[in-house]
């Protein structure tokens, strides 16, 4: 009953209020020449075939403008589109259009989200590459036109033009790295070995950079013993690398980077690196892993990098589907966490 209330409401007013219009001008100039009987007949024809024109005509001029938004918005699926569906049931229609709205919203928002990411990923790419470029075309240019004469400036500019040149290629290996492992492309290679061992050996080897910071390299405790983990020993290392020199070029004026060994559970083992420098916002910190990043810009670009380290520890960690975590206060410190899995 309230689905014949709901699709034919208004065929049976409109329907309604012509017959009664009718009927009161049929009355108005006929009157002394009908009866009753024939009053009765004429209400009853007349809002019979009303009703059937009025709702046949409403059920076509219905479903040609549905049939043309469905044609229009070429992410509903018109082949799913019947006129009997279409004409009879308004409230169905309705519900289909805002369930294909709900669906379909979160798929545009992710799609202007990723617009907006590749905007600002062209744009950060294009200025970490303009400076060294800039760096090089400046001294080389100084050279040709006639310092290229005298000895000092010569090897002075030549040296700071190699640098520049070290950075692009820093730069571009980087982005080298970071595609392939997006892409899937980049074959570990897995093998047994003392995580321990890894993190003393990029201690000592930027142990003389750490004492220029100010920041001293130490273990949570003293490790007597290996402790052995499964996973491509040389992109570990390089994550290691990538979080201890972050914790170096942020950290405080006497201040330490601390790093812990944990078994969390029989099969897993977690790398801790705390350091008690500048810290970061909180509202840094959900997309503290993309791709040229950085908290502060001018800051940053200062201490120089590629700006993807922490984009691939994130990739290279999660190549060895494990976890990184990360915490920070803002003026006391951070602590990014990785996952492996234990050897033993």
């Amino acid at each position: 009953m309230a689905r014949i209330k709901k699709t034919y409401k208004f065929a049976l007013y409109s329907s309604l209020m012509i017959t009664i219009l009718l009927s009161f001008l049929l009355i108005a100039f006929f009157y002394k020449e009908v009866t009753v009987a024939n009053a009765v007949g004429f209400i009853v024809i007349c809002f019979i075939i009303c009703l059937f024109v009025i709702q046949y005509r409403s059920e076509k001029f219905i479903y040609r403008l549905i049939k043309k938004t469905y044609e229009e918005v070429s992410l509903l699926d018109e082949t799913s589109l019947h006129q009997e569906a279409v004409t009879t049931d308004i409230t169905t229609l309705t519900s289909d259009v805002q369930k294909f709205a709900r669906d379909n919203k979160l798929k545009i928002e992710t799609l202007q989200i990723r617009d907006e990411y590749r905007k600002e990923f062209m744009g950060n790419i294009a200025h970490e590459l303009k400076t060294p470029l800039f760096t090089v075309q400046s001294y080389i240019s100084t050279l040709l036109d006639g310092a290229v004469e005298d000895d000092n400036v010569r090897e002075k500019y030549l040296d700071r033009a190699s640098k520049g040149v070290d950075r692009l290629i820093y730069i571009v290996d980087d982005l080298d790295l970071i595609t392939k492992l997006e892409v899937g492309n980049l074959n570990l290679s897995i093998s047994t070995f003392d995580i321990v061992e890894v993190i003393r050996d990029v201690f000592e080897l930027f142990e003389i950079k750490a004492q220029e910071n100010g920041v001293t390299l130490v273990f949570d405790k003293l490790y007597t013993k290996s402790v052995l983990v499964e996973g491509d020993k040389e992109k570990i290392r390089q994550v290691i690398t990538n979080l201890i020199i972050n914790s170096i070029k942020y950290g405080q004026e006497n201040g330490t980077t601390e790093v812990g060994v944990e078994r969390l559970s029989h099969d897993k083992i977690i790398v801790r690196i705390t350091d008690n420098g500048v810290g970061i916002k909180k509202e840094h910190l959900p997309r503290l892993f993309e791709r040229f990043y950085r908290v502060d810009s001018s800051g940053s670009r200062d201490k120089g990098g590629s700006g993807l380290g922490l984009s691939i520890v994130k990739h290279i960690i999660e190549a060895h589907n494990q976890k990184i975590y990360i915490e920070s206060e803002f003026g006391v410190g951070s602590e990014f966490s990785f996952t492996l899995e234990a050897a033993d």
